[in-house]
């Protein structure tokens, strides 16, 4: 499969200045993964801002139904 990075970007959300990912959402989401974390396309702006990621942000943000 041939990434389509320019497609990806159009709807990529991530705020990070300097993310080498950005538009890469297979190398994205293995990154995140490996972590413990979700890319920034799961989390609503002003959670992702925060570049706090993690699986227990997530959670506590679909208790709270605010995802």
């Amino acid at each position: 499969m041939e990434c389509q990075k320019e497609k990806n970007l159009e709807r990529c959300n991530c705020t990070y200045p300097s993310c080498s990912k950005k538009g890469m959402c297979c190398e994205c989401l293995h990154y995140h993964l490996k972590n413990r974390q979700l890319p920034a396309c799961c989390f609503p702006p002003e959670i992702e801002k925060t570049y706090d990621r993690s699986f227990e942000t997530f959670a506590k943000l679909v208790l709270e139904k605010k995802i």
